[in-house]
């Protein structure tokens, strides 16, 4: 396994690791659907901005949930995630990402893995990579651990931006990115998995809201809206639907990229649901940062 397939496939592991279902971006789907009359609080009697902010709240203290998710990032990656979240104290949960295809997916393949088990807690991720990873790059050790301070040192803005959504985004971001998106409209009442949910739709400046969002300088901030037009990605599409006690169902997000299109569908069920997660044994895990020392020629 040469140090380009090793640094390219640790970095593809950070990837899949973001766009598991709570922190992330995805694609616009659902059909339309008309004026109807609307249950629970986000029904018609309400703005969509004000209903918008019930929603917030109400996914905010709902705590943790089941995620289930498909990813398609251009011809980069496409992916499907399953797993359960909690964000009452930061980001922790367990997930299974399966990648189906695209570049990214061949260069894991590459590595005998197709298949990710991610392990989040407060301070960083971990990604176990299997038997051939362990044998080939590992040292021995199945896991590696992906330190979001260290990832914010190695990836200038966009590694300070990420580390803030790693840390604190929940799965109401999307509610956020819809309040601040300016035009947010809501579509209509519509079925989602047998219940029956209030469509909300919105365009948002991706960078700008990131940006926001996250404790970056000004100096950051220009750097990372110049990493985001380096990528071709300026505007995403998103789209929730909220069920009658004004909790999420699903959520799409779509942007364009210079690599192709990006979309996301992410279903959550079962709100409150436990999760408990498990740090990996020290004596079973490598960092990123000494799993790149290893590579000097990437």
């Amino acid at each position: 396994m040469n140090s380009t397939t090793m640094r390219r496939a640790g970095l593809s592991i950070a990837v899949a690791a973001a766009l598991t279902g709570v922190a992330a971006c995805g694609s616009s789907g659902g059909s339309g659907g008309g004026e109807s009359e609307g249950k629970g609080k986000g029904s018609p009697d309400l703005s969509p901005i004000a209903a918008l902010r019930t929603i917030e709240t109400k996914t905010d203290d709902a705590d943790s949930a089941k995620v289930e998710g498909k990813t398609v990032m251009g011809t980069q990656m496409s992916m499907d995630m399953d797993g359960s979240m909690a964000w009452k104290d930061g980001i922790t949960g367990n997930v299974t990402a399966t990648l189906t295809g695209g570049t990214q997916a061949e260069q894991m393949k590459q590595m005998g893995q197709s298949e990710i088990d991610y392990r989040y807690l407060k301070t960083g991720f971990y990604a176990n990579m299997g038997d051939e990873f362990a044998s080939q790059a590992g040292g021995g050790k199945h896991w590696i651990e992906y330190d979001y301070a260290t990832l914010a040192e190695m990836g200038g803005a966009a590694g300070s931006a990420f580390k803030d959504q790693m840390q604190n985004t929940t799965p109401n971001q999307s509610v956020k990115m819809l309040l601040a998106s300016g035009d947010v409209k809501r579509v209509g009442e519509e079925t989602v998995r047998g219940t029956k949910t209030t469509h909300y739709s919105g365009v948002v400046d991706v960078a700008d809201f990131t940006g926001k969002n996250a404790d970056l300088d000004a100096g950051q901030l220009a750097e990372l809206k110049k990493q985001f037009s380096q990528a071709g990605m300026s505007t995403e599409t998103i789209d929730i639907w909220v069920n009658g006690d004004d909790l999420l169902v699903k959520k799409t997000e779509k942007a364009d990229m210079k690599t192709g299109a990006f979309s996301q569908t992410v279903y959550y069920s079962d709100y409150g649901t436990p999760v408990t997660v498990e740090k990996p044994p020290a004596s079973d895990t490598v960092s990123f940062k000494d799993l790149m020392k290893q590579q000097p020629q990437a």
